[in-house]
């Protein structure tokens, strides 16, 4: 009876992890993105950068480390705290994904453009750039 319970969890876990959203070519990786745009959690954002990415924050632009760019944003959004971030256009090709979205910070609005690339097991943002609209 053990051993039919067990199998029985077994299959049941199994069963569950293949309904779970994995992470694929549909996944649309803007809803946790634009998350955590729109409340500044840099922290979990940063999650998304690829190794090395192009940031560039109100026309200052620079090829960065995950690190650096995530202390880039972590000062942005210091001195603009965000309200909202709506996207606004999202395309794709292949294995990129493009998004231009409004954010709300400060008491200013912002164009965001977010680039991601898929590398066959997950996106990474690749570009992301945030200039005064």
């Amino acid at each position: 009876m053990k051993l039919l319970q067990k199998i029985s969890t077994l299959f049941l876990a199994l069963l569950l992890a293949g309904s779970l959203p994995a992470q694929n070519k549909t996944y649309d990786v803007f809803i946790p993105i634009s998350k955590y745009i729109a409340t500044g959690n840099v922290d979990n954002l940063s999650a998304w950068f690829a190794d090395n990415l192009e940031i560039s924050i109100l026309a200052s632009s620079s090829n960065s480390s995950k690190a650096q760019a995530k202390q880039i944003l972590k000062a942005f959004f210091d001195a603009h705290t965000p309200r909202s971030f709506d996207i606004s256009h999202t395309a794709s090709k292949v294995n990129m994904k493009y998004a231009l979205g409004t954010l709300t910070a400060g008491g200013e609005r912002f164009i965001v453009t977010i680039f991601v690339n898929y590398d066959g097991e997950s996106y990474k943002i690749q570009q992301l750039k945030i200039d005064r609209q």
